[in-house]
């Protein structure tokens, strides 16, 4: 698969695969604020079990392109397609089908850790509930913090119950906008082995995240985007062959390359 990008000789071709094929299929994906271009024409699909690294520096449209495809915000032009419903036509269905985890996380001043997760189960119609809040709790490690309130807990405690929220309907399309905010190293390794439970169990992800070595051991592709464009789309390897001159470079080096941050032959 491929992602287009808009003008330029370095944009690769739309997709050919179908978006009945793909969990989350983005097409000519375009958002402006007044006459400026937060993102343009973006184009790129994540079938079932894909992880999609989203990287770019600041101001390069990922948050901008994540609220979209999540139906946060509608798009100036283009589609969205969420399991094959459009998030803007479709949006119930659609949305059922999501979790968008942001790096902010939204909380209940007034609920506990458990009643947040009973209150997001009564949205989500999730039937088998009493079985799976204790798997989710455990999984976070937030069993002993069930009953504690967001001000009682620390910033990592809040972005671990975000995303229990996220997962209790078990959405296969999950939106991760650095989702390692506030973690220590014991909660940055459960959450890596988190999402790659989720996509072995055929979830679709987009992870959005400036630690390149999180990019680098949990994503299947890599979608970099720059001042709104898509400059590469595909596996490290597939980047690399579009791109010679940085075989033999870290991704960090490549990242660099590509947004223009640093000269490809310095």
């Amino acid at each position: 698969m491929s992602a287009e990008s808009g003008e330029g000789s370095d944009s690769p071709p739309v997709s050919n695969l179908p978006s009945h094929v793909s969990t989350i299929a983005v097409r000519q994906l375009t958002k402006l604020y007044g006459t400026f271009p937060a993102v343009q024409s973006m184009s790129f699909d994540v079938a079932p079990g894909e992880v999609l690294g989203l990287v770019g520096p600041n101001g390069a449209g990922k948050t901008t392109t994540l609220r979209c495809i999540a139906g946060i915000i509608s798009p100036s032009s283009g589609a969205v397609s969420i399991a094959g419903h459009d998030i803007q036509r479709d949006a119930i269905p659609a949305k059922r089908a999501l979790a968008f985890i942001p790096d902010e996380p939204h909380l209940f001043e007034y609920l506990s850790v458990e009643e947040h997760l009973r209150f997001i189960a009564r949205l989500y119609g999730v039937a088998d509930v009493e079985t799976r809040i204790p798997g989710l709790l455990r999984e976070l490690e937030l069993t002993e913090k069930r009953s504690a309130l967001p001000g009682e807990l620390s910033r990592g405690m809040r972005q671990k119950l975000a995303i229990a929220c996220g997962l209790l309907h078990d959405p296969t399309a999950l939106i991760l906008d650095e989702p390692l905010t506030g973690l220590d190293p014991g909660g940055m390794r459960r959450m890596r082995e988190t999402i790659t439970a989720r996509a072995a169990d055929g979830a679709a992800v987009i992870l959005s995240s400036h630690l390149l070595n999180l990019v680098e051991a949990l994503c299947t592709k890599l979608l970099v985007v720059r001042r709104g464009e898509c400059v590469a789309y595909g596996t490290i390897d597939e980047i690399i062959a579009a791109h010679p001159d940085l075989a033999g470079r870290s991704l960090e080096d490549v990242f660099l390359a590509l947004t223009g941050e640093q000269k490809t032959n310095a």
